[in-house]
């Protein structure tokens, strides 16, 4: 189970990374188009839709990747204070409760949304328009991406309340641990006053002068 529920959490990853690539795409889109609207004085009214289209892609498919990082905006303030069995029961009651529900109706909407959207050929309301179907595909498959990572994170609240332990996860970015940096770079404590009673007077002088 353990293999598995890792499993789901490289697969998220490696979706969020995959899509974090249309920043770049973005980047480049909005740099043309603002050199040739106020340059060539060529502006194109597509444009904005498809910034639009390519920013709702990134938001969508970091739901999953910023679930299997346990990165989701929580009050924390209570909450990291309680035992791991209490926080796994928190969990399981908000993701059966609240995700769950939400997650499937976005999904299935989502599906039959995208589906609608393609038997019209739907195109954005402007001079220049283009298709809106392949973005609305976007919506069901990024919820169906997100509720996979919920069902791990589900399973991963079950193994808590049974271990009394959270379960590991795929480790990605994390921050600076100033100690460990110390450890590295071989810095000691003793170092770090010993230059601060050279460098804050030296400055002090300079200021002076």
């Amino acid at each position: 189970m353990s293999n598995l529920l890792m499993a789901v959490d490289r697969f998220s990853t490696w979706i969020g990374k995959f899509f974090a690539w249309t920043v770049v795409g973005l980047t480049l889109l909005i740099s043309w188009e603002v050199f040739s609207r106020y340059v060539m004085n060529n502006p194109h009214a597509w444009v904005l839709d498809a910034q639009i289209m390519l920013y709702g892609t990134l938001f969508m498919f970091a739901g999953a990747y910023t679930l299997s990082k346990s990165g989701h905006v929580r009050g924390d303030v209570l909450y990291g204070f309680f035992h791991p069995r209490t926080q796994a029961t928190i969990d399981l009651v908000l993701y059966i409760l609240f995700f769950l529900p939400g997650i499937v109706a976005l999904t299935w909407a989502g599906w039959t949304y995208a589906n609608e959207s393609l038997a019209m050929r739907e195109q954005t309301f402007n001079a220049d328009p283009i298709p809106v179907y392949p973005f609305k595909f976007v919506i069901p498959f990024a919820g169906g991406v997100l509720l996979l990572q919920g069902l791990a994170e589900i399973v991963r609240c079950v193994q808590c309340l049974r271990d009394g332990a959270w379960p590991a996860r795929e480790e990605d970015v994390e921050e600076v641990d100033v100690d460990k940096l110390k450890e590295m770079v071989h810095v000691k404590d003793a170092d770090i006053e010993a230059l601060d009673k050279y460098v804050i007077p030296a400055a002090q002088r300079q200021e002076g002068a």
